[in-house]
């Protein structure tokens, strides 16, 4: 495996167990980014990712059809960190709502998977930055050595397109 794949799939591992987000729209990402609770669908590689809000949140108000949009992410053990751009679309598939629906998803909506206020948003991502941790214990071994920190800083960088 290369070592942007080995990145990439760190990447998704990570995005799947802990999937806390900050998710906006690129035009308007400073005043839209709103942690998130990304969903994959088990049989999914890599998307699409699935997030569930409210008809009146920000995201949804100011999203158009196809908008560019991004979030930003970082493993609970600071394992992983990762920019993601992609595409953005509110979806009103029933069949989807019904297959992501938990307890979690639930206790957000008083009025069930019927509540008027659910907005189902579909996030195609298109491409990503992903820095894995450099700080382990080899990284700190050479640099006791009198190794330069930064030389191995883009092994730990992937570009990838997530296509």
């Amino acid at each position: 495996m290369t070592p942007d794949a080995e990145i990439t799939a760190a990447f998704w591992k990570h995005l799947r167990s802990d999937r806390t987000v900050m998710l906006g729209l690129e035009a308007s990402a400073p005043t839209t980014l709103r942690p998130m609770t990304a969903q994959l669908d088990a049989e999914a590689d890599q998307g699409p990712i699935w997030f569930f809000t409210s008809t009146d949140s920000a995201i949804v108000q100011e999203l158009n059809s196809q908008d560019l949009s991004i979030f930003t992410f970082v493993s609970k053990g600071y394992d992983v960190f990762a920019t993601v751009h992609g595409h953005m679309t509110r979806t009103t598939d029933r069949a989807t709502v019904d297959r992501l629906w938990n307890v979690w998803v639930a206790a957000w909506y008083d009025g069930g998977k019927d509540d008027p206020k659910i907005a189902l948003l579909r996030f195609d991502p298109a491409s990503a930055e992903i820095w894995r941790d450099g700080s382990g214990l080899l990284s700190g071994l050479k640099l006791l050595l009198g190794g330069d920190p930064k030389a191995n800083a883009n092994d730990n960088l992937a570009k990838v397109a997530l296509t």
